[in-house]
């Protein structure tokens, strides 16, 4: 198993956790992103940069990922794509995508979309928290297991 980071919206701090893991369980980390990201020496963590553009990113993921990939982001559409081509998703607050929850995901993300678009203001996302933190280093040894 590979683990693929959509890295232009991952926080530092799970950067930081994935390098350790990556490192620790001897995986392959590859972290992609529009611009350059900080990757440490390794022979485990590699980093490649596409260009700049609506999706490049998502679909570099989808191209050179495999079935049992894990997959981390907090992009909803990616992690259905992922799904779809049987990998697992984290992300970055800890949850687990699956085929089971990630149907009311999208729909919520669309809800969300549609409120925005009219004008509502949904406010944004919390800062990371330390629980979050625990909870996306506890899952991701759930599934270095696998």
């Amino acid at each position: 198993m590979k683990i693929w980071v959509d890295a232009d919206a991952c926080p530092v701090v799970i950067k930081e956790i994935l390098f350790r893991v990556a490192e620790r369980t001897k995986r392959h980390l590859i972290l992609i992103a529009n611009h350059p990201i900080y990757i440490p020496p390794s022979q485990f963590v590699r980093m490649y940069q596409v260009e700049p553009g609506f999706d490049v990113v998502d679909n570099e993921i989808i191209r050179r990922m495999d079935a049992g990939d894990l997959v981390i982001t907090s992009d909803i559409p990616l992690a259905a794509e992922v799904i779809k081509k049987q990998g697992r998703v984290l992300s970055p607050r800890g949850e687990l995508y699956t085929k089971e929850n990630i149907g009311a995901r999208l729909s919520m993300r669309d809800f969300m979309e549609s409120l925005r678009a009219s004008g509502v203001d949904t406010g944004g996302l919390s800062t990371l928290s330390q629980n979050d933190r625990k909870m996306f280093a506890g899952q991701l040894d759930k599934l270095m297991l696998i």
